[in-house]
């Protein structure tokens, strides 16, 4: 089944060709024009901008991908959640297209991408990675923090999320804070590289909360106030130690959710899930649990459109499928049950 996969839901515009089948999932092309260049003077995604670039981006992306390739046999696209602004312009496009080539389309939860992009491996390779279940799996990103419990293809429970920042948002405003250019969670990430993680004692908010939620804009307050307070601050060790504070209540929330659902493996996913000590932790606990850990691969941590395939290939495989009249944009679409 080849499948050609829209991603527009923040400020990538991302399309991809697979090719997947009982044998496995393969990723025959992708192309993804990034906005970050654009957004980096504000400091952070400006939606109206956004849709524009992406409306001037997607034709010629999808062209590049589709290149001396034969129609498809499905359209997935990001129907939710995200800037509506650039939803609007991937779900009008798979809608036209759909029409056009008289194929099927799928709407496809940004979140549950990020899920299935734990089977992708790089461009021209085929993978037979499969999910065994319950599964616990942490989304981490700049727009979601959040921990679903995934009983089965497609069936997924809310068992806890970000009340405030996500955390790849607070990676970013702590970059800022630093004066550092946005996206600042790499920047971040590898400054921590050459400072000491225990050098500032940031708090771990809600981390021994009796439930699985997440809060990371008082940490972020916390590193304001420090770097008020400390004007000869390392931010060497101030980017170690806010890392360690991060990757700490992730895990341990994580951690704790595996044993309550006695859990069978932990997925990671999204932009966050590129941070080496975060995912370096939760390997060596599944490890020594006798768990399942999946992880991305690098190429597809960020919004992607090889995981909006992926997921719609199991989608496929139960023919939920959506009239291409039907089908809607959401930006604040749930993945799971309400």
């Amino acid at each position: 089944m080849k499948i050609l996969a829209i991603e527009s839901s923040c400020d990538d515009t991302s399309v991809a060709l697979l090719d997947c089948t009982e044998e496995g999932l393969l990723v025959i092309a992708q192309k993804t024009a990034s906005q970050i260049d654009v957004h980096k003077k504000y400091g952070g995604v400006v939606p109206e901008i956004a849709g524009r670039k992406h409306a001037e981006a997607i034709l010629p992306v999808i062209e590049e991908v589709m290149n001396n390739q034969e129609k498809p046999d499905l359209i997935a696209v990001t129907s939710g959640p995200g800037l509506i602004t650039g939803l609007l312009v991937g779900v009008e496009v798979a809608k036209g297209l759909s029409y056009l080539w008289d194929i099927p389309v799928i709407g496809v939860n940004h979140i549950e991408g990020h899920i299935y992009s734990v089977l992708l491996e790089e461009i021209g390779s085929r993978t037979a990675k499969e999910i065994v279940f319950p599964a616990v799996c942490l989304i981490a990103s700049g727009g979601h923090t959040e921990l679903l419990l995934m009983k089965d293809h497609g069936q997924y429970e809310l068992i806890g999320k970000t009340r405030d920042d996500a955390s790849g948002e607070a990676f970013d405003k702590v970059a800022k804070l630093l004066g550092m250019e946005y996206p600042g969670g790499p920047q971040i990430a590898n400054m921590a590289k050459k400072g000491k993680s225990n050098a500032i004692d940031f708090p771990r908010p809600m981390i021994d909360s009796n439930d699985f939620d997440f809060s990371f804009a008082g940490l972020k307050t916390a590193v304001l106030y420090y770097l008020r307070d400390n004007p000869k601050y390392t931010k060497e060790d101030v980017c170690a130690s806010f890392e360690q504070a991060v990757v700490d209540v992730l895990t341990h929330k994580t951690i704790k959710a595996t044993k309550k659902y006695n859990a069978k493996t932990i997925i990671l996913g999204g932009g966050v899930s590129n941070n080496e000590k975060l995912r370096s932790t939760l390997e060596n606990f599944s490890e020594e649990s006798g768990l399942h850990f999946l992880k991305p691969n690098k190429a597809y941590t960020m919004d992607n459109a090889g995981m909006i395939g992926a997921s719609a290939y199991f989608h496929a495989k139960n023919n939920n499928f959506t009239d291409w009249k039907d089908l809607i944009a959401d930006p604040n679409w749930k993945v799971y049950q309400q």
